[in-house]
């Protein structure tokens, strides 16, 4: 699915094949059945225009019945191309277009959620100062993978069924149209087929000539469709992050400035809209005078010669000009259709760059190496050996120093771990690195094999799922007891919710927007003590605790998880003791000036004057 082709017969191609070419059949035996009406109307138009014609004949005049009889035929063959053929046709297309647009969101969704964590190194990597074939991250992934989407397939769909719909034409009507032909004076040569000819080849000549200039009108509008794809989902983007960050806009009084952003962002937009609506009306105004010249005058001047010449009836006039006009909407549809194949052509384009973004992502280290060094080894080892670093360097994206080194750090089995520096040091990178999730460095981290880790980060964001599952993550709920959920949550302080593990909130709320943030971070608390990983990574899961929360956090830890390894990022690291002085750390991880020095906490203590 990493080019526009393969992404559009993916679904044809999958294990979901029968279902899609079952719809396909249907609609393409509806189209042919809706061409076929096309030429049943035709004939039955021009036996109505002779009926009237002859209604005052003085010898063999129409009579009334025979008139309704032939306008009521013309009108069932109307209502059952329209409403049974069509109409139909129409539920089945929509049917593959919703059937089509789920296989590919759960595509994307399966590689995006990935074990390789797919969607977090996407929007880790930006362009960086090389060529352009270097990797970038695709912009408004969400806009991608929804409204994108649904436009391709939506898209690809409508220009099927024009394709369809033009050979089918070509076929009945086209068919038709030769069998209904008369000789034209001057074209001796063709014979019987001389309106034919002539209709077919101002067909010929007309719609193509006027396909190639909707064709250049249509890149422009495929150039604009992208430019305002992008320009929407920025701003839409802008406006999600400022729900992320309303409060600290509101507290530093921040709303001019953001509001300067917004406008600009939006008058992006703007221009990108302005520009589009003129090409828009032009391409209608086009549209209006090639249809207006295809059914008025191409399609009735090639019968003209044999009818003044009295070689064709009246009926049999109006019959090759309303087949003609049929065949020239059909051949039409590239022109009618073009503007939503820019717009299909566009989203393709998104969703294709985003399909081999994730392509690229397979190999992290392969993807980040584009913009920067990126060489770490991640071996395994016997868990009794702990967790190693070994000549760890991390960078910044298009840096090419490291901003911090760490030589040989080891840390043993049930050891915990306290890692203090300043803001910015990169503490955090550090544990990132060690989960493979940071991108640029080198060095080798060799980790405890079969042992389960868990990752407590400061700011804790919760799934909309039941309050049972954020417990029990990553693990499927129905693996632990309710009774063990209930109990881990009683130890972490949140007894009162303990009762509440099958549902997903309160009151239209989820549980994302119901906790405090002290209330979350006992949530993964009590996630800890459920699971018992065999290596802690506490980046800075205190901080919305109060000192003896904190105490009570670690007190838990240690009393439920004792063979647990634990490193631990804290800003305050007032409460590194129990209630009665005992240490919970064992050593100290101090990053300063760029390099990171593991200690015991009692050499530490000395070397900051303070009793042990």
């Amino acid at each position: 699915m990493r080019s526009f082709w393969g992404l559009l017969f993916a679904y044809w191609l999958s294990e979901r094949w029968r279902e899609a070419w079952v719809l396909t059949f249907v609609i393409m035996l509806l189209t042919g059945l809706s061409a076929q009406a096309s030429v049943w109307f035709a004939l039955t138009s021009g036996e109505l225009v002779n009926r009237i014609a002859n209604f005052h004949h003085p010898t063999v005049p129409t009579t009334p019945s025979s008139l309704l009889t032939t306008a009521a035929t013309l009108a069932a063959i109307a209502i059952t191309r329209d409403a049974g053929f069509t109409a139909v046709r129409h539920f089945f297309s929509t049917s593959l277009h919703r059937k089509w647009r789920q296989w590919l969101d759960e595509r994307f969704n399966q590689a995006l959620l990935d074990s390789n964590h797919t969607h977090f190194h996407l929007q880790q990597n930006g362009r960086g100062a090389g060529s352009e074939e270097e990797a970038s991250s695709p912009d408004n992934i969400d806009q991608r993978v929804q409204e994108a989407i649904k436009g391709m397939t939506g898209g690809a769909i409508g220009l099927g069924l024009g394709i369809a719909g033009v050979v089918m034409s070509l076929a009945f009507v086209g068919g038709k149209l030769i069998e209904t032909s008369s000789p034209v004076r001057g074209l001796d040569l063709l014979g019987s087929y001389g309106s034919a000819c002539l209709t077919l080849l101002a067909i010929a000549i007309y719609v193509p000539l006027n396909t190639f200039v909707a064709a250049k009108l249509g890149g422009m509008l495929q150039g604009l469709s992208i430019r305002i794809q992008s320009a929407e989902g920025s701003y839409r983007n802008e406006l999600n992050q400022l729900l992320h960050r309303s409060f600290h806009v509101a507290v530093i009084r921040g709303e001019p400035a953001q509001k300067a952003v917004n406008v600009r962002r939006y008058s992006e937009i703007d221009d990108t809209w302005a520009r589009l609506n003129r090409v828009s009306a032009s391409y209608m105004g086009f549209e209006l005078v090639h249809n207006f010249i295809g059914s008025r005058i191409v399609a009735y001047a090639p019968g003209l010669l044999p009818y003044v010449d009295k070689t064709i009836s009246l009926q049999d006039y109006v019959t090759g000009a309303e087949l003609a006009t049929s065949l020239i909407n059909e051949c039409s549809w590239f022109i009618h259709a073009m503007p939503d194949i820019a717009t299909l052509r566009a989203d393709a384009h998104r969703i294709t760059e985003l399909a081999q973004a994730i392509e690229a992502v397979q190999q992290p280290q392969d993807y980040y190496s584009r913009s920067g060094p990126s060489a770490f080894e991640y071996p395994s080892d016997d868990a009794a050996h702990g967790l190693t670093v070994h000549s760890v360097e991390l960078l910044h994206t298009g840096d090419e120093g490291p901003f911090l080194t760490a030589s040989n750090l080891d840390f043993t089995p049930g050891e915990w771990t306290l890692v203090i520096g300043e803001s910015g040091s990169g503490k955090t990178s550090l544990l990132k690195a060690i989960h493979g999730l940071w991108p640029h460095g080198r060095g080798m981290i060799t980790l405890p094999d079969g042992m389960r880790t868990l990752y407590a980060a400061q700011d804790v964001k919760l799934q909309d799922v039941s309050l049972k599952d954020l417990v029990c993550l990553p693990d499927e709920a129905g693996a632990h007891p309710d009774a063990a959920v209930s109990m881990a949550l009683g130890k972490a302080g949140l007894e009162e919710i303990s009762r509440e593990l099958p549902d997903e909130g309160r009151e239209g709320q989820h549980w994302d927007k119901l906790l405090s943030g002290g209330e979350k971070q006992k949530l993964v608390l009590a996630k800890i003590l459920l699971l018992k990983p065999g290596l802690l990574f506490l980046d800075e899961a205190t901080s919305a605790l109060d000192g003896q929360a904190v105490q009570a956090f670690y007190q838990s830890i240690k009393a439920d998880c004792p063979k647990t390894t634990v490193i631990a990022i804290m800003h305050d690291i007032s409460s590194i003791q129990s209630e009665v002085g005992v240490e919970f750390f064992d050593s100290v991880l101090v990053i300063e000036h760029g390099t990171a020095e593991k200690m015991p906490i009692a050499a530490w203590r000395s070397a900051q004057g303070s009793p042990s």
